[in-house]
């Protein structure tokens, strides 16, 4: 398999377009800034999606579905959320095409078929759930409301990356209502959790929990909290936010419900949601420049078997022992490719699966027919061995374990060898420009000094951790007091 090797050390970003392109991930569509997100590619997209909503449901949340499109007067009710979305927004004015009469082979909007109102194609949902949740809320008892979405959203981007950053993508957005403040505020928590934990245990990817300042805050949100990973050139990617919205669109709605003491209270809110941007911090944290190393938990082939052969005799006998193999593994949830496809040879087959991130590839040949031998070779740290074919599949079983952990810890101990603290502007600048990574730094606590490091540096406030240690310091930018450190990175 022949395709342009760039290495990450000589062009990241590059590595990263050509990656997924090679890999059969996804490729730029015919319309400006959006993606078709191709079958291999959906396949490992698909089993996030099943593990999340396995997770959503087991945290007591359903799957609903809401319009694409959002009145543009209920796009406004909720001032925040209106104005930090607006320069992103797709607008429809029109509903029907006429044949142009200057050119019978072209159609133009019909100037008569203007909507009345216009219709925001949306961004986000909140506006048009909370509007459809003024219906459903009346009392204590229709809360709380753990609703959640699979849609796809459209945010105009200017700058586009297959997967990082497209003018439409695919997410789950997550919004809910509850009785309280405290209920509200452990939803957001629990949410956070969640996304923590699918990351870690199913991505490999080691997090930071924490909540970002006002001015990283989601438009319309009272706190937003947040998970940070770090990619393999040292920046930052913020993978999934949980969002507490306390009453702001309640109130933009005029959402109340009459508690059991017969009060009338506005409820308060969550939302929360992570994307295809997961797929872009899945190929970032683990790939080299072979090609994708995907964790066994998201594989959509965990095991690949190739036959090496001369004729069809050998390959009917080999068909016999691989079929076996497959089989008994497939009995013990693993999924299995067998390659027997008579248009490529198995050096070529190799390279594929090695571009594609497979796991573990078995080979069988004749000798190995001969001694009841398979050879192994795993993707993650490219180790071969020749293993009987007894007791397989417990061996296989126990390896996509390892290659599972592995890749946490050696992502875990890069993210842990790139956090660095520094206590001086100098010392932040130096680290910055030559390590990269998190720095842990004081911070002032204002708006001003926080954007004003972002225009020097490009650096931003990744988040506040959650299990910040109270500390007493200087800012590193202005030297005014600091009650603890936050962590700052450039970021996708």
């Amino acid at each position: 398999m022949s395709y342009e090797k760039v290495s990450r050390e000589e062009d990241y970003n590059k590595w990263y377009q050509n990656l997924v392109v090679n890999a059969d991930l996804a490729e730029h569509s015919a319309v400006r800034g959006c993606m078709v997100i191709k079958p291999y590619g959906y396949a490992i997209w698909e089993k996030m999606q099943a593990q999340l909503d396995r997770m959503f449901k087991a945290t007591g949340h359903s799957n609903a579905y809401f319009p694409l499109f959002v009145p543009k007067s209920l796009f406004e009710a909720e001032e925040k959320n209106a104005e930090g979305f607006a320069k992103e927004c797709a607008v429809v004015t029109h509903y029907r095409l006429k044949t142009n009469p200057d050119d019978k082979s072209k159609l133009m909007v019909d100037p008569e078929a203007r909507l009345e109102e216009e219709l925001i194609v949306r961004p986000t949902s909140e506006a048009i759930i909370w509007s459809t949740y003024k219906n459903w809320i009346q009392s204590y008892r229709d809360l709380p409301i753990l609703v959640n979405q699979w849609a796809n959203v459209v945010r105009w981007e200017m700058r586009t990356r297959l997967f990082l950053r497209t003018a439409e993508f695919l997410w789950q957005e997550g919004h809910t209502a509850h009785a309280s403040k405290e209920e509200a505020i452990q939803e957001t928590v629990q949410m956070l959790d969640v996304y923590s934990e699918f990351a870690e245990t199913f991505m490999a990817i080691p997090v930071i929990k924490g909540v970002k300042t006002e001015n990283e805050r989601f438009a319309g949100a009272e706190d937003t909290y947040c998970i940070e990973g770090l990619m393999q050139d040292g920046k930052a990617l913020q993978m999934g936010t949980s969002h507490f919205l306390g009453q702001n669109f309640a109130k933009a709605f005029d959402v109340k419900f009459t508690t059991q003491q017969g009060v009338q209270e506005y409820v308060w809110a969550t939302s929360w949601g992570v994307s295809t941007r997961l797929m872009g911090a899945l190929i970032m944290c683990h790939s080299d420049d072979d090609g994708l190393v995907l964790p066994p938990n998201l594989a959509p082939i965990q095991v690949v078997i190739v036959p090496i052969y001369k004729g069809s005799d050998q390959l009917i006998k080999i068909d016999e022992v691989a079929n076996k193999i497959k089989n008994e593994l497939e009995l013990v949830g693993i999924s299995v490719k067998y390659d027997n496809r008579d248009t490529q040879k198995p050096g070529w087959k190799f390279a594929e699966y090695e571009l594609k991130g497979v796991p573990i590839r078995l080979s069988i040949g004749p000798r190995d027919l001969e001694n009841g031998t398979i050879e192994l070779a795993r993707r993650d740290t490219r180790e071969k061995e020749v293993l009987q074919q007894t007791d397989l599949t417990g061996k296989i079983q126990n390896l996509l374990k390892q290659i599972q952990e592995n890749l946490y810890l050696k992502a875990e101990t890069f993210r842990d060898n790139n956090i660095t603290a520094v206590n001086t502007w100098d010392e932040f600048k130096e680290v910055l420009n030559t390590k990269g990574g998190f720095i842990s730094a004081h911070w002032d606590g204002t708006s001003e000094t926080e954007e004003t490091i972002k225009q020097e540096t490009k650096a931003t406030i990744r988040c506040i951790p959650l299990n910040q240690k109270a500390e007493i310091g200087k800012c590193v930018f202005s030297g005014k007091p600091s009650n603890g450190r936050v962590l700052f990175a450039k970021a996708y």
